[in-house]
């Protein structure tokens, strides 16, 4: 069985300019007794306060990239987001051997997610937090891709367990939205529940599989020679987060209206469909595939 967690980090603001998290942590700061529990201590943190103060995702890299062991130690990287990043580190780490045990960091996405969890390990407690939060919340969607907690370069890969991302939407950049906010604020309740049981060795029945969807590839948007978009998210696919893209499926539309199909061989779902915070990179979307997730024992 996987120790008692003995100390979590709730954490946002990771992107600054999504305000769900940064907003939750600053109500929880002043109403502790929301996310206190017998058990385990609860620590808030806005992650990426250069950025939020701006209400832009980042200063200059992504700051939710910057967490493996590699680039935590390596002296060279001295951007703002690499230099939190090292920062952070101190704090809820060191990533070799964290002092938080886990971490539950708060997202929100311009695409039509709805309610997204997301891990990067099998570990059963973990999946098995997803798995209480979707029996409370059925709506929830498991996005399962697991990592090699060293190599992760998420932000919750600095806790023990590799943690817990909370990605809800669509909500634009910027601004904040009461049912997003409310579902995030849920969805935390429950996680802290979740742990809270196991702590004290209560019976939590849960089912030993569920469906879930793992990252394959991201998409980028057609371009020209010199490195423009040509193309856009074709109509019949925007808002369409993980339903099938099949093989001849429209995928993406060209500026004079032409219909670009999707040219795999097999099924696919898209997720991330048409993110604003992936225009930087001309990334469209990325496909995932449909995957049975074991509930393993603990």
């Amino acid at each position: 069985m996987t120790d008692s967690i003995k100390q979590v980090a709730i954490t946002g603001g990771t992107h600054g300019n999504e305000l769900t998290g940064v907003h939750l942590v600053k109500h929880w700061s002043k109403c502790p007794e929301e996310v206190n529990r017998g058990s385990f201590e609860t620590e808030l943190h806005i992650t990426n306060p250069e950025a939020n103060a701006e209400v832009r995702r980042y200063i200059d890299q992504d700051l939710n990239r910057q967490f493996s062991e590699k680039d935590l130690n390596n002296p060279d990287l001295n951007g703002c987001e690499q230099k939190r990043a090292k920062v952070l580190n101190e704090l809820l780490g060191p990533k070799e051997d964290p002092r938080v045990d886990f971490v539950i960091d708060l997202h929100t996405t311009t695409a039509n997610m709805g309610m997204s969890l997301i891990f990067n390990t099998d570990d059963p407690l973990v999946v098995g937090m997803a798995f209480y939060i979707k029996q409370k919340m059925p709506e929830a969607t498991l996005f399962f891709n697991p990592s090699d907690r060293m190599k992760d370069n998420f932000l919750t890969s600095i806790g023990r367990l590799n943690g817990f991302l909370i990605e809800v939407g669509p909500i634009s950049q910027g601004l904040l939205n009461y049912q997003v906010y409310k579902d995030t604020h849920t969805a935390v309740m429950h996680a802290l529940d979740y742990l809270e049981l196991r702590n004290t060795g209560q019976a939590i029945d849960l089912s030993k599989q569920q469906e879930g969807y793992r990252f394959v590839e991201k998409i980028s948007l057609p371009e020209n020679s010199d490195g423009e978009i040509t193309a856009m998210i074709h109509p019949n696919l925007q808002n369409k987060d993980y339903q099938e893209i099949n093989p001849g499926d429209p995928l993406f539309m060209t500026l004079g209206g032409e219909t670009i199909p999707y040219e795999g061989d097999k099924t696919v779902y898209g997720a991330f469909i048409n993110e604003a915070a992936y225009y930087d990179q001309h990334v469209g979307l990325s496909y995932m595939e449909k995957v049975s997730i074991e509930l393993k024992n603990s």
